[in-house]
């Protein structure tokens, strides 16, 4: 029936702009936690954390958004380069963290 099809497929979308919006909301708190330690980590990493996790939050979570509200599959190509910003961003802040200990 195309309209259980259509259904399934609404449920698929609301599923990926919730993936988006959950890593949207862990980046926003790191970013967060990224200001208050710049205060107390010395160098460059940090910075470059909280700048890769807006990076990241606009090519993940951003792509995601536009791939369900406009359909465009081709959108998805730019997923993974946001979760890789993610990824170097984490990288980012435990180097930070390591060279203080």
């Amino acid at each position: 029936d195309a309209q259980e099809s259509r259904g399934l497929g609404d449920v698929y979308k609301r599923q990926i702009f919730h993936t988006g919006v959950t890593y949207q909301l862990v980046h926003a708190l790191a970013i967060f936690g990224v200001a208050v330690l710049s205060a107390h980590l010395p160098g460059r990493l940090v910075g470059w954390a909280g700048g890769l996790f807006a990076l990241g939050i606009v090519l993940f979570s951003g792509s995601l958004y536009l791939l369900t509200l406009s359909g465009l599959g081709k959108l998805g190509i730019i997923t993974p380069i946001g979760g890789l910003c993610f990824l170097v961003g984490w990288l980012c802040l435990g180097l930070a963290a390591w060279r203080l200990g």
